[in-house]
């Protein structure tokens, strides 16, 4: 019988696209999911060999599950559980490092969105100018 080969993917971080984590940014500090057996040395370790980056500080929190209710049919009693909870680190970059999250835009764009701008002012005009003939 021919063995099977099992590849086993690492647990990659991948940071939060959240409004909170956008303003977290703007003081370096990145917020990932993370699994609940993971230690503060291990997270930085990950954030440094993954992104490139110098971990100055690592925050850690716990998130219980919520209470949700569950039933096992129509006449049956319902119950209540609890969801898995969840921890995130809250990790803090050396100075003038950063990780990219977000597409932000460069000021590349910026000039291109005031031409494209002026080329849907032209085109408008060009268009009205048809309309009349």
């Amino acid at each position: 019988m021919a063995e099977k080969t099992i590849d086993i993917k690492l647990h990659l971080l991948e940071p939060r696209a959240t409004e909170k984590s956008y303003l977290e940014q703007t003081n370096r500090i990145y917020v990932f999911p993370v699994k609940r057996t993971m230690g503060k040395q291990e997270i930085a370790k990950m954030v440094e060999k993954e992104f490139n980056v110098t971990v100055t500080d690592v925050r850690t929190l716990i998130r219980n599950g919520k209470k949700t209710k569950y039933s096992k049919g129509k006449h049956a009693y319902p119950g209540i559980t609890h969801r898995q909870d969840k921890k995130f680190a809250y990790v803090r970059l050396k100075k003038g490092d950063s990780i990219k999250v977000f597409d932000e835009p460069e000021e590349d764009k910026k000039t291109s969105a005031k031409e494209a701008r002026a080329d849907k002012k032209a085109k408008a005009d060009k268009n009205a100018g048809k309309e009349s003939k």
